[in-house]
Order: C-alpha cells, then structure tokens, then sequence
C-alpha cells in the first residue's frame, strides 16, 4: 500500500542507517519531504532518496542537547518548512548487567532514548499546533514484553516511551496533533547483528512469524500513522513484532 505524503515535512531522527534509515526512505518514497537529525553524516541516505525521486536533507545535530535540537529545528523550516511529522526514532541498546552499573550508564541510556523525544516533541509539536495537524511516533521496543537479562536499564527506557507517548497523546489532542508508539521485535541492522547471534535463534521461535525482522516490515505502519487516515488514533501501542506479543 502506498500512502500519500505529498505536501508534508517529517523529520526522522536517528535515520542515518539502520530502521531509521528505512522510515526515512518509506516516508519519502510515500511524497514526503525527509529531514533527517542525527549524530552521524546521513548523506548517503539523502543521495538514495534523491535517486528514487524523492526529496530530503539531512541535518547533524546531538539529539541529548536541547539548545541544538531548537537550532536544528530552525534550520530544517528555514530549509525545507514546517514540519508535520516527527517520528522519534534515536535510540541505544547497550548491553549491561544492572547490579554494577554506574548509574551514568543508566542515565545515558534515558538521555538517548527517552529525553530525545522530549526535546524534538517541544521543538516541533509548537509548528504543528500552529498548522492544526500533527503525527508523531515514538519507536517502544517489545523488550518491555520480556525477560532478557541485561536489558533493565533500556526496557525500562522502553517503558517511559509508552508512557510519554499517553501522555502527549492526551495534551495535544486539541491542535490535531496524534502521538502513538511502535513497538518492533528484534530486528536485523548492522548493529544489532553486531550483538549475540544467539538472539537471532531465540526470538523468532518466539514469534509467531518464524522468521527475523527486517527494517521493511515496519516501514508500513510509521508511514500510516503518519497520515491523514489514521487521525482518529492517538495513545497506542503498535506491536509490530510477528506476533511475539502473544507470547
């Protein structure tokens, strides 16, 4: 299914690769036109895009510092224009055990997974306010579904997630603004294929699609909740993840 994006800006962040990337690609194959924030140089995404006909920019910014999120927001109107999607995408998933984590490993993982989202939504929510129309998805993991040891400290990043995404569902309702969150299972990156393989045996028995994630099997549902169809869901949670949900 191809959705209609014409017209619209949506900005992407944490899509120089990996999922990010993918939404980044989707979005701008389904019309938008892509801002992409992150850390790292997304110029090679920008060129595939520009390939396939579509339109986009990419803009290096640390999403952790609020002051440049502004900048870069001002950056992406005064290129490319107001915009009216944000898919909050950025995101770490370190490794650790919890008994001996210094507690800076703790908060790096809330600064990059939680409160990105907090200073992308107050940089851009304002714009869609003052247009009547805004979609914004979160991207939860299906790890707050599970017990997997090493993971405390980003399920329950992963679980602020779903509960900021309640929250400004309901304050922003009233400009025309949605918020919803998706939660994947584990999907095949490069990163993440840098981790235990063993994962890759485990979790898709799990599921009940047998088989591993790929970035294009959530492409699909970000790009319908960033359109004009799906504004009368707002606060949800879509578990994205082949059925591992269920288990």
């Amino acid at each position: 299914m191809s959705l209609d994006h014409a017209g619209r800006i949506a900005v992407v962040t944490g899509a120089a690769t990996g999922i990010g990337r993918a939404y980044a690609e989707r979005l701008a194959a389904d019309g938008a036109t892509v801002a992409i924030l992150d850390r790292d140089d997304a110029a090679a995404v920008v060129s595939q895009i520009e390939a396939a006909g579509g339109k986009a920019a990419s803009f290096r910014v640390d999403l952790t510092d609020p002051d440049a999120v502004l900048r870069a927001r001002d950056e992406v109107q005064a290129s490319l224009g107001t915009a009216s999607v944000l898919v909050n995408n950025a995101g770490i998933y370190p490794n650790e055990p919890f008994e001996g984590m210094p507690f800076a490993n703790w908060q790096t993982i809330f600064d990059v997974n939680v409160n990105t989202m907090f200073h992308t939504t107050q940089a851009f929510a304002p714009g869609m306010r003052a247009n009547g129309f805004g979609r914004i998805v979160n991207m939860t993991s299906n790890s707050v579904n599970l017990v997997i040891p090493g993971f405390t400290h980003y399920i329950a990043s992963k679980m602020a997630v779903i509960g900021l995404t309640r929250g400004l569902a309901t304050e922003l309702a009233d400009a025309g603004i949605t918020v919803n969150a998706v939660g994947p299972s584990l999907v095949r990156t490069a990163t993440t294929e840098a981790g235990p393989a063993v994962f890759f045996e485990v979790v898709p028995q799990m599921q009940a699609i047998k088989r591993v994630q790929v970035p294009a099997d959530l492409t699909g549902t970000v790009s319908f909740l960033a359109s004009e169809d799906a504004g009368f869901i707002t606060g949800q949670t879509f578990w994205v993840d082949g059925g591992l949900a269920r288990s």
